[in-house]
């Protein structure tokens, strides 16, 4: 998922984009929602499962652009894995991303074959309502945090720092309150209260994820125990 420290927009230009890797990643989506959204539904004719892909793919290309321009090292950053990945963080991502396409997987179950828990459109408005407001969250991330990984690591070899601008001023890892949104969203956009199941734990694995990473933050980087002084809440402000 995502690397959410504290982190500045470098002044250096990026290495550039990996144009093959985005080739490869635009024909793969295809095939993966064809895996894990039209065949557990047992038809294309599902109108709900259309309706995401067009505003998820819409909303994938506006959030390229956007970091395209104002941060696009941050794009380049997130395109792969890079040595140093904490073991942990590797473990909990052989849990979050499963339980992510499971989000899919069961909402086509439930809404595009067997109808087990059918919900009015309102709750789907709902669930858009938050599935943008997570993306939007994890964007704004993005766009001042050059570091926003894929992992969780420490970047010597990009002169890892810490800021406390943008949402970091408000909370210290808003990524993961965007993914949180980001999970129910999907469950709820699809039409599936059932899917609030893998949703929920993956939730739970972005919350672990939150107080592992701080404490290897706090120990590791630079300047980073005194950000949690100014900016004393992880997700919450007032909460947590």
């Amino acid at each position: 998922m995502t690397k959410m420290t504290a982190a500045s927009v470098s002044d250096n230009p990026p290495r550039g984009i990996n144009r093959r890797r985005v080739v490869l990643g635009l024909i793969g989506l295809p095939v993966f929602f064809a895996l894990f959204m039209f065949l557990p539904a047992g038809t294309w004719a599902w109108p709900k499962g259309w309706l995401f892909i067009l505003v998820l793919l819409g909303v994938i290309s506006a959030v390229f652009l956007v970091l395209h321009h104002v941060n696009p090292e941050v794009i380049v950053a997130r395109s792969s894995f890079h040595e140093g990945t904490k073991g942990w963080d590797k473990i909990l991502l052989g849990f979050y991303f499963p339980a992510m396409a499971a989000v899919l997987f069961v909402a086509a179950l439930d809404d595009g074959r067997f109808h087990w828990f059918p919900v009015p459109g309102w709750v789907c408005g709902i669930g858009y309502a938050l599935l943008l407001a997570g993306i939007g969250i994890v964007t704004w991330a993005e766009s001042v945090n050059k570091f926003f990984e894929v992992t969780v690591r420490i970047q010597t070899d990009r002169g890892h720092s810490v800021i406390d601008t943008g949402p970091y001023a408000i909370a210290r890892h808003p990524g993961y309150v965007g993914g949180i949104l980001h999970a129910i969203g999907m469950a709820l956009s699809l039409g599936s209260l059932w899917a609030l199941i893998p949703a929920g734990f993956a939730s739970m694995v972005l919350f672990l994820r939150t107080q592992w990473e701080d404490q290897t933050l706090q120990e590791e980087l630079d300047g980073y125990k005194e950000y949690t002084k100014r900016v004393p809440y992880k997700l919450i402000p007032g909460v947590w």
